[in-house]
Parts: C-alpha cells; structure tokens; sequence
C-alpha cells in the first residue's frame, strides 16, 4: 500500500503522524455534501443557504466543510451561495462537477469532471485542496481486477493533482431521511417537526457513538471523525438541535483541518469496499465484513423508515 503523503503530499494539511488529541477525547468535524442544492419544500436553495448559516452561527459549530458539486455554480445564484459558506469561515471543497459513480464512468471522463471542478472553484475564499468521492465510490465496484486498476488509477490523479481524498469515518442517510421528508410534504401529511427533529439529531448522534464504539478497538485510539452530512432542509432546520446533543454527549467539534491531519489519513485501505467509510473499510481489510460489522440503523433505509412509523412522524 502507497502511503497518503506519497500520494498526494501532506503540506499545508499537517502532520498525521504527530498531530494526535488524547485517546479519551471524542472530535468530531462536520462535512457537507452536493452544495448548493436545489429547492426544496421547505427552503428555496438561498433560503437554505442562509438558514444553515444561520444554524452554524447559533451553534458555535467553527469551520465545517461544504463539498460543492459544481455543475450548481452555473448560475450567479449558485455562486453566491458558496461565496456565503466561504465568508462565513467555511472550508470549500471539491465534490465534482457531474457527481457521477466513478465505477460507472470511463476513467479518463472523471478525472476531467475533477479537474473541471477544480477550475470552477478557483475563485472561491477558504478553498482546500480536498476531494470528496461521489456515493464514496473510490471506482471500486466490479470485477476485482478492473476496479483494483481504476481506484489506483484515480488515487495517482489525486495525487498528481495534490488533492487529498475527503474521506469520511461516518456514514449516514440523512440524504433519506430527508427525501422521506419531501415527500411527506408533496403528498399533504402532517409533519410533527420536533419528532422529525429528535430522529435526525438521534441518527447523527447515535452513529457518531457507534463508530466512535468500533473505530477504538479496531485502531487502539479514538481518530478525529468525519461525518458525512448533505446541504438539505434537515440540516437547514435541526443543526442546532444535533450539534446541542452531541456536545450533551461529549462530543467536541473540530475544524475539518485538523480531522483531516489526523493519523487514519495515511492509511489508504486495500480493500475495494468504500461505502461506509475510511474505518469501516479499515475493519473489512482487518478481516471483518465492513458492511455488517458496521451496521446501524443510521445508514438503513429501512431502520430510519422504521423510526419514522414507531414516532409517528408523518401522519394524515
């Protein structure tokens, strides 16, 4: 396995292997992904913008980071919005131009929707010279061999590029939970929006102390962790809430700069399973099953369907 500084260098993101918190300490940085999104039903996109300014203001979350696919910098509206998460104090980054899986696309077409995103976001204040897989599909689906061939291929054009991979350690659906929450509206149902609140913030919360749970005996430290959150209403409404309950929990915030200089940035794992995440895909090249070892209900459509009905949060 490549070391990461060899892949992509290490200046300017700080030192992995020396830039460690105390074991007992629980960090935790907030990420966002597909900014800037569309309407939704409960905010227009700017509305949504300013809203989630807004929260991270009331919150005192500091920096979090705002993964911009920029085909939604096509617009003057688009642009203003990440200009607003930049003067704000938030880290930009790249999430691609097209969000395309990169195990469905030609090699060769994704590292020039990288590059076109790149080049979109040149303008922006707070840029970081991060990049956040799509789906976390690293192109590692497939015929083993083919797939091996692809991600390799792509993790050299990150580093070509001197662009870190924007991993994440914790995996959730809110993007379901949130597309659960458009529908309810489109079809005129009732929403009790502080159950609604209460079930996002328990599925960041509770997932935040389940990886933090298997992350320790897998790595014999406790890692700073990276969330994966998107730019939606939920997170427009509830980041308050959410980030209140993981403080009740111990939970410290941190700046993304220094979850991404943490130790786990080095190790690129062999494995070709990515979808949970940097540590799940750690426990699957230590011989568990990732994708069972790692299983909650936070990241289960079903399980956050069913916290739905058992609430009562959608009603006639």
């Amino acid at each position: 396995m490549l070391s990461f500084c060899l892949l992509v260098g290490c200046a300017g993101q700080g030192d992995p292997a020396t830039d460690t918190a105390p074991v007992s300490e629980k960090r935790i940085a907030m990420t966002y992904d597909d900014a800037p999104r569309g309407d939704g039903l409960v905010f227009t996109g700017p509305e949504r913008t300013r809203a989630l300014v807004e929260q991270f203001e009331i919150a005192e979350t500091g920096p979090v980071a705002i993964f911009v696919t920029t085909r939604g910098l096509d617009t003057q509206v688009g642009q203003d919005r990440i200009h607003a998460y930049a003067n704000a104090g938030h880290r930009i980054a790249n999430h691609s131009h097209a969000h395309m899986w990169a195990s469905r696309t030609d090699t060769d077409a994704y590292i020039a929707d990288i590059d076109q995103a790149e080049t979109a976001l040149e303008p922006f204040a707070n840029r970081r010279a991060w990049f956040r897989f799509p789906y976390l599909d690293e192109g590692g689906y497939g015929d083993a061999d083919t797939a091996t061939q692809k991600r390799d291929t792509l993790r050299a054009a990150l580093a070509e590029r001197d662009l870190m991979s924007g991993y994440v350690t914790i995996d959730t659906y809110d993007w379901h939970l949130d597309r659960l929450w458009q529908d309810a509206l489109r079809d005129g149902l009732t929403v009790d929006k502080a159950a609604l609140s209460k079930i996002y913030t328990d599925m960041v919360v509770d997932a935040a102390e389940h990886f933090d749970r298997m992350s320790t005996p897998l790595l014999g430290r406790r890692p700073a962790q990276v969330v994966l959150l998107h730019e939606n209403d939920l997170a427009a409404s509830f980041t308050v809430d959410m980030v209140s309950a993981l403080r009740a929990k111990g939970w410290t915030l941190i700046d993304p700069d220094e979850a991404f200089a943490d130790p786990i940035a080095v190790q690129l794992p062999e494995t070709l399973f990515s979808g949970m995440g940097r540590i799940a895909a750690l426990a699957s090249d230590a011989g568990q099953s990732g994708r069972d070892y790692f299983d909650h209900w936070s990241a289960s459509e079903s399980g956050i369907e069913a916290r739905l009905a058992a609430d009562d949060v959608f009603s006639e």
